[in-house]
């Protein structure tokens, strides 16, 4: 084993800042969603360039929060890309709606355009492409290949900050839903967001994130007449942010582009020196802007000097946390046996489940960190 410190595949980069945010949330005693809430949605809004923002308590609950909000449900087909984190598929369940798993192209780790294409039927109401590891996927292709009734929702879980010609993440579809879940690039421990130009889905939204309620914690509390509840005419959810999560999210989000473009000359640095090895495929550097959440290379199967999992093994010994990209959903064992379905249906995922590799990239790495995996890879 080595004897230095093990490099974490990721780690929040949080402190004093942080910390002292959370004074104000907890001094005043507003600690549910308030008014750091409202500041965070605002300046996240505004950094994404959408009309809208509603914090939630993960992405998984923003994209449950947008498939209600848009009425999707029993009978709807759902077009997910098969190489993705589970919570994307799930939530089409969670409705009561189908699951259509379409392949990915293993270039990009992100849903093939054609390939979804093939899989809309009557049926389809919505497409959840994935921004993978914080690569816009194509979704002007995405739209231009399915028809114009058919909703594109961004699942941009690894994507604050990213953008497509020009375009920002969250605002490529009618909807997205960010994550700032640790691995992320900003953090609110657990903690989502909602996006979208569309004020009549934000107002639904809103309305479904706090029980259905007609009107917020936060009108009620202000209003003259404290005697007053709200009406309820939806089946509503608990998926308020707390103000304290507000407070962190705003001071992270202030970061944000400093941590993205630090991310960018690291991974740069991963190229331009592990480039040269043959059998290990470097991310896609394109003309989209990548947020880098994550640096996912591809380990060739063929050519590579031990198997992906046993160079995994390797590096772990080496004091190198790694990890798979992420795992092909259908080949999961509640999807597998729901819909009978094989590994060699979709082969650009599978392939890239058996075969990607995320080595450490976060901003609280050092140089010679970046040295260390560069040199134990280069060794091999």
């Amino acid at each position: 084993m080595s004897e230095r410190p093990m490099i974490h595949i990721a780690l929040p980069d949080t402190g004093d800042e942080e910390w002292q945010a959370c004074r104000e949330p907890l001094l005043s005693g507003w600690l549910t969603q308030g008014p750091q809430v409202a500041a965070f949605e605002k300046a996240f809004a505004e950094r994404h360039r959408v009309g809208h923002a509603l914090a939630t308590t993960s992405c998984t609950t923003g994209l449950h929060l947008i498939l209600a909000g848009m009425g999707i449900g029993p009978g709807d087909e759902v077009i997910v890309p098969a190489f993705t984190w589970v919570a994307t598929a799930n939530v089409v369940l969670y409705c009561g709606a189908t699951p259509v798993f379409a392949d990915v192209d293993p270039e990009t780790y992100n849903v093939d355009p054609a390939d979804l294409a093939r899989r809309v039927t009557e049926r389809t109401k919505a497409i959840i492409p994935v921004h993978m590891f914080g690569l816009c996927a194509d979704v002007p292709a995405i739209r231009a290949a399915v028809p114009p009734g058919v909703r594109i929702i961004e699942d941009a879980a690894c994507a604050a900050g990213a953008s497509i010609r020009g375009i920002p993440a969250g605002g490529l579809g009618d909807a997205a839903a960010f994550s700032f879940h640790p691995r992320k690039s900003i953090t609110t421990g657990e903690g989502g967001m909602v996006t979208t130009n569309d004020p009549e889905l934000t107002e639904t939204m809103a309305m479904l994130r706090n029980h259905g309620a007609s009107v917020s914690e936060e009108q009620r509390h202000a209003g003259p007449r404290p005697y007053l509840l709200p009406d309820f005419n939806l089946l509503g959810f608990n998926y308020r942010m707390t103000d304290l999560q507000g407070a962190v999210g705003r001071v992270q989000l202030g970061k944000l582009d400093r941590y993205i473009a630090e991310r960018r000359r690291r991974a740069e640095y991963y190229r331009d020196r592990l480039q040269r090895l043959g059998w290990l495929r470097m991310p896609p550097f394109g003309e989209s802007e990548h947020a880098w959440q994550a640096f996912v290379t591809y380990v060739d199967p063929e050519t590579a000097p031990m198997p992906r999992n046993a160079l995994m093994e390797h590096l772990q010994a080496a004091g190198i946390s790694t990890r798979p990209g992420t795992h092909a959903v259908h080949m999961l064992g509640l999807y597998r046996d729901r819909f009978g379905l094989s590994a060699d249906d979709f082969p650009g995922a599978r392939d890239c489940d058996a075969n990607t590799m995320a080595i450490p990239l976060h901003n609280r790495m050092s140089a010679e960190d970046y040295d260390h995996v560069v040199r134990t890879l280069c060794a091999l």
